[in-house]
């Protein structure tokens, strides 16, 4: 059993987070309710809620990060980068998909944002589809 307990955010590669932040909060009616910078991936993000799920902007800090590679193939446009799930036991999920087969970017959890544990499935596992696990830490 995999113990999903919700979709946690949809990340949104973004060429501008700041341009990105002024039509998000457009859209929405409200500004973000969480900014972080995140070394490990080389990102800075804005975070809006909707109900219990958010939209993550991200912007690449360095045009070898993950996003920062995303927005060259994609000419230089943003878009839906990856969906996230929250699980209740990450390490478990993972070990799970490695004996499934399941092509997985991190066999290890490592930190994201919001001091959460996260880890990716490879696309060509998911149909195309970049899907991140994270995990709420106990504080």
């Amino acid at each position: 059993m995999k113990n999903f307990k919700n979709i946690d955010h949809i990340g949104i590669a973004v060429p501008d987070l700041d341009a990105a932040v002024k039509t998000y909060t457009t859209l929405l009616g409200k500004a973000p309710e969480h900014f972080e910078e995140v070394a490990e991936q080389k990102a800075k993000t804005a975070f809006f809620a909707v109900d219990d799920t958010n939209l993550e902007l991200l912007q690449s800090t360095s045009p070898d990060g993950p996003i920062g590679k995303y927005i060259e193939k994609n000419g230089g446009r943003g878009g839906i980068h990856h969906i996230c799930v929250q699980v209740e036991n990450i390490e478990a999920v993972l070990e799970d998909y490695k004996k499934q087969g399941i092509q997985l970017i991190d066999e290890k959890p490592r930190k994201g944002a919001h001091g959460k544990m996260i880890a990716f499935v490879h696309p060509k596992s998911t149909g195309g589809v970049l899907l991140e696990l994270s995990q709420e830490i106990s504080h």
